[in-house]
């Protein structure tokens, strides 16, 4: 009976969002599908939408904050003034310009810290300030901005709350406006993108996006291919085979996280895995290639559960820490990994 009412919940929201339009739109809408605050789209935008913290790199050493403008540093005992981005440029101009100095970067305090998350923190001196890094320095594989592409705003957001059976739309107007507006999102809570929404990528070229699976598409594109994503090379197969996994989310069709529960995987470098669950252990296979400059991962179990991972998964994208998988075909099913402390 819930999971009844919950279906004919999601029926009424899209019926009320979509009823004002033409049959055209309306069946290019439903295409599009729902989203919720666990889907794997709405985590990757709301990380397109976090502080851009990279183009300060070279002051503050920190890809998880950054600077407020305006403030000063002392490059080589020259003053520069920090008023706008492009003022980067100057600081890295002088820190360039020889091979024969120390090229330490001085910050005059006090400064305003904004986190990636849009929180600021006033930091009135250098022992505060080396306390803050020392602190993101310990998160080294947190999943940071996803940079390389903007989002053209306005865009306008269904929602549909399955608790009081309400629908409603929200305009968005800034990247910061939605952050936390998936920041701010509940389980009861269905929302719809409204397409076309126009990205601008890391080649300041203008696209159209037309539903979630093309948004899905250029984001990946841009962890791919954008520079400020890629700021430390690893090997997946290293990376892969070194200490124990857990599934933090598996969807196929729908969420079945549950079900691997308690698992601890461990990749061997022989093609074997082995996933143990209170003291029994099964053995499977695993391989990985690269097909077209896109990384291909195979996982084979032969029984029970396990064997529901076995999908032609391609590497959405991955750190020491976590491995991100997808296979996109009639429908998109994911399966995230997550190291175990």
């Amino acid at each position: 009976m819930f999971l009844l009412k919950k279906y004919l919940s999601i029926a009424v929201f899209l019926f009320l969002l979509f009823s004002c339009q033409s049959e055209t739109e309306e069946e290019n809408n439903n295409s599009q599908g729902t989203i919720t605050s666990v889907s794997p789209l709405t985590t990757y935008l709301q990380r397109v939408a976090m502080v851009k913290t990279v183009q300060d790199n070279m002051i503050d050493g920190s890809s998880y904050c950054t600077i407020k403008l305006p403030y000063t540093v002392t490059v080589n005992n020259e003053q520069i003034a920090v008023n706008t981005t492009a003022d980067y440029q100057k600081v890295l101009d002088n820190i360039n310009a020889s091979n024969y100095d120390n090229d330490i970067v001085k910050i005059d305090f006090p400064v305003t810290m904004v986190y990636y998350n849009y929180i600021e923190k006033l930091i009135p001196n250098q022992a505060d300030f080396d306390s803050l890094i020392d602190y993101w320095n310990l998160y080294p594989d947190l999943l940071s901005k996803i940079n390389g592409l903007n989002i053209s705003y306005p865009i306008t957001i269904n929602i549909y709350n399955s608790i009081s059976q309400t629908a409603s739309s929200q305009s968005i107007i800034s990247d910061q406006a939605f952050f936390n507006f998936i920041k701010n999102l509940n389980e009861s809570q269905y929302i719809s993108l409204k397409y076309p929404i126009a990205i601008t990528d890391y080649n300041n070229q203008i696209k159209s996006i037309s539903n979630n699976l093309e948004f899905e598409n250029a984001i990946k594109y841009a962890i791919d291919y954008c520079p400020e994503n890629n700021l430390v090379p690893l090997d997946f197969a290293t990376a892969i085979t070194k200490g124990s996994w857990e599934i933090p989310y598996f969807y196929d069709g729908t969420v079945k996280t549950s079900n691997y529960s308690d698992y601890s995987f461990v990749f061997k470098a022989d093609k074997s895995v082995v996933a143990s669950k209170a003291g029994i252990s099964e053995t499977g296979q695993w391989e990985s290639s690269v097909q077209n400059g896109i990384t291909a991962v195979n996982i084979s179990f032969s029984t029970g559960v396990l064997s529901k991972l076995n999908f032609n998964w391609k590497l959405f994208e991955f750190n020491n820490s976590q491995i991100r998988l997808r296979d996109a075909g009639a429908t998109t099913n994911y399966l995230y990994f997550q190291k175990k402390n």
